[in-house]
């Protein structure tokens, strides 16, 4: 089970983009890929088999997973994420500071 998830909010704690908020779109092995953080300019050729236009395009790029941390909302902070196993058997995410249950 991985600590950070798709859908997650997120808050980078380190390099260029520190202290930016987003969401989560992919996780890649040791990557994510977080809305609107981390652009970069793409020069793209165009594709017409594919209908695609040429030009400089801005995309996010992928960011270390150590780079981001949970956002807690309860905290208005980025918070450390623990798993706990409940009484029926299901493991689920905790935040580390609190306890609350992320997942639901």
């Amino acid at each position: 089970m991985k600590r950070i998830r798709k859908g997650d909010q997120v808050v980078v704690i380190a390099g260029k983009n520190k202290g930016q908020r987003g969401e989560v779109l992919r996780v890649l092995d040791e990557h994510v890929i977080v809305q609107n953080v981390n652009l970069v300019k793409r020069h793209q050729k165009p594709n017409p088999a594919a209908n695609q236009p040429g030009g400089i395009i801005e995309r996010e790029a992928p960011i270390h997973i150590s780079n981001v941390m949970l956002f807690n909302p309860a905290t208005k902070k980025g918070d450390r994420v623990g798993f706990k196993i409940l009484e029926d058997g299901r493991k689920v995410r905790v935040f580390r500071s609190t306890g609350e249950v992320v997942d639901v």
